[in-house]
């Protein structure tokens, strides 16, 4: 188990020889994530004697958990941040990060993109050229994308509201609230032109298997 004070979670791994230093190459059992552990980190490690086991939610118990996850968001959007690129630990997310965060702040586990991430909700039916805001709850998902799949993703508010981790070169540099409206400022008005879809979660990552953490 690995707990940094700002995450916590459950990771299997193997030491490996690194050119300039030793890593830990680590799967986190939450959602099957890929990421390498400085040996520098390795002090955050606890060792545990139980297994990890997927915790499952209905959509009726994720529903339930929205106004928790929301204030997750809230308050890191209060806490000075900015945007970080592959960030998925406070004070710095990316857009996923932060759906990922604010989720697994209510033990509901996420993938860990955007992409990924709109494989677990029921999309719903909008028209992106007339927004139907009357279709829209709170705790939707938000997602945005210019190709074939979502590149960015935001936390519906009401009110035509959502809030999201923006960059700097197009959006706020860190956690903000934007509209979906045509008479937002320059921001909102870019990430409409971007609307891709809204889903409402419906289920929570399973990982694939029960791991210990390898010493």
């Amino acid at each position: 188990m690995i707990n940094t004070g700002q995450f916590k979670g459950h990771i299997k791994g193997h030491l490996i020889n690194c050119p300039s230093s030793q890593v830990y190459l680590v799967k986190l059992c939450e959602d099957d994530y890929n990421a390498w552990l400085p040996a520098s980190s390795l002090n955050d490690l606890e060792l545990t004697a139980n297994p990890y086991i997927p915790q499952s939610f209905s959509e009726i118990e994720i529903q339930a958990c929205i106004h928790q996850i929301v204030q997750f968001a809230y308050h890191a959007m209060d806490t000075p941040n900015q945007y970080l690129w592959g960030g998925t630990v406070g004070p710095h997310y990316d857009c996923s990060g932060l759906v990922q965060a604010a989720f697994g702040s209510a033990g509901i586990w996420l993938p860990r993109d955007a992409y990924q991430q709109e494989g677990f909700v029921r999309l719903i039916t909008l028209d992106v050229r007339s927004i139907m805001l009357s279709c829209l709850e709170f705790g939707d998902l938000i997602f945005f994308g210019v190709n074939h799949q979502a590149d960015h993703v935001g936390i519906y508010l009401g009110d035509g509201r959502y809030i999201h981790s923006s960059g700097m070169q197009h959006g706020r540099n860190g956690i903000g609230i934007d509209v979906l409206s045509s008479q937002g400022d320059a921001v909102s008005r870019r990430y409409l032109q971007q609307l891709r879809g809204v889903g409402r979660v419906i289920r929570s990552y399973e990982s694939s298997g029960s791991y210990h953490l390898d010493s």
